[in-house]
């Protein structure tokens, strides 16, 4: 299904800062932004904007995922901030969540515990927004949005069209889809299929079920997953908090790294090389013929520690999570960059395992 939504007018700024729109707090200033507050407004700004050939233009959502050079972005910034909720009952104890792009991610899992919807709680507290969710297959202790995602509607930027897809056409993996790493298509709302009742969806991380004092498999009320995820994220720094610099960061900055059983002989050797031949090297099915392997555990036994510092004292990683490096403040993106480089090419040397960058990086490299 296509359509093409009817256009209201928009408003653009000139030169806005957007390290105030990151959670990093990094980045340089936007050449011209637009706040998109309806899905009509947010298609207009990216038609009128992709209009204009020689116009770069940046698609911001929360800002959590991002990471912005210091230079800024010299074109048209679009921010997602359209707002709403639907539920429609689908049947057979199944209810059809439908979420415009804009809304926080997690006022979107309360929301849903607080209808009695199943299905969200373990994505509890992630930052940035609904829209940014399947663009990543976003996941956290044992769920991940391709487990309830039924559609989104997307605009096509190539043909200026609104379509719906459905889940299955989006490529969904581990943190990746056929969204990410391109910019031909916004995503404008989203639909979960989520469960009536008030119960979670079964419980299938080993931390989250030792918290909640379950075996792997049960359910428990969703609010108390609910509860028992945001405590473990703040034990982590991994809930936003202002006033807690190691929650200035883009969440976890590396993937945890898939490799195929052969290269995973080879980095065994390396492992008990350097650390000895009865160590437990935590890992984990990733397909036929591969394993994922911790990035956060490579991270430490390569020798970084939590609070590891990087230029000046200025970005480290996390106190509480070695996978987030975070700003100390007065930070620059090239800051935060050079640390990433320093752990990416410790893992590489100290084991052979190249690590990933999560974020999506706008005018710089790693």
């Amino acid at each position: 299904m296509s359509r093409r939504l009817p256009l209201t007018p928009v408003t653009t700024t000139q030169s806005v800062p957007l390290a105030e729109r990151t959670t990093l707090r990094l980045g340089g200033p936007a050449a011209r932004f637009v706040h998109a507050t309806t899905a009509a407004e947010l298609v207009e700004a990216v038609r009128t904007a992709d209009a204009a050939s020689d116009e770069k233009v940046l698609v911001l959502g929360g800002g959590s995922n991002l990471v912005i050079s210091d230079g800024g972005f010299d074109g048209t910034v679009v921010h997602v901030a359209t707002k709403g909720f639907r539920l429609d009952p689908l049947g057979g104890g199944i209810v059809q969540f439908t979420v415009e792009a804009g809304e926080e991610w997690d006022a979107v899992v309360a929301e849903a515990v607080a209808q009695g919807l199943g299905g969200l709680e373990c994505l509890s507290g992630i930052p940035g927004l609904n829209g940014a969710t399947p663009v990543q297959n976003v996941g956290a202790y044992g769920v991940e949005i391709s487990q309830v995602l039924q559609s989104v509607d997307l605009l096509d930027r190539r043909s200026g069209k609104v379509h719906q897809v459905p889940a299955a056409k989006l490529g969904l993996d581990y943190r990746t889809s056929v969204l990410k790493g391109t910019d031909n298509a916004v995503v404008l709302r989203t639909r979960f299929s989520l469960t009536a009742g008030g119960m979670s969806a079964p419980i299938r991380y080993a931390e989250l079920a030792r918290v909640l004092g379950v075996q792997q498999g049960d359910r428990v009320p969703a609010d108390e997953a609910r509860k028992a995820v945001l405590e473990l994220r703040r034990g982590k720094g991994m809930v936003l908090d202002a006033a807690d610099h190691d929650t200035w960061s883009a969440g976890s900055f590396f993937t945890n790294p898939i490799i195929d059983d052969a290269t995973f002989t080879g980095v065994l050797i390396r492992i008990a090389e350097r650390l000895g031949h009865d160590v437990n090297v935590p890992t984990y099915p990733a397909g036929h013929g591969q394993k994922k392997l911790s990035a956060a555990w490579l991270i430490e036994r390569a020798g970084f520690r939590k609070g590891h510092q990087g230029p000046g004292g200025r970005v480290s990683l996390s106190g509480k999570h070695t996978l987030a490096l975070t700003n100390r403040g007065g930070a620059s993106t090239e800051d935060l960059l050079d640390l990433a480089r320093e752990v990416r090419d410790g893992v590489r040397a100290a084991f052979g395992v190249e690590l990933h960058p999560e974020p999506v990086f706008v005018g710089v490299e790693l």
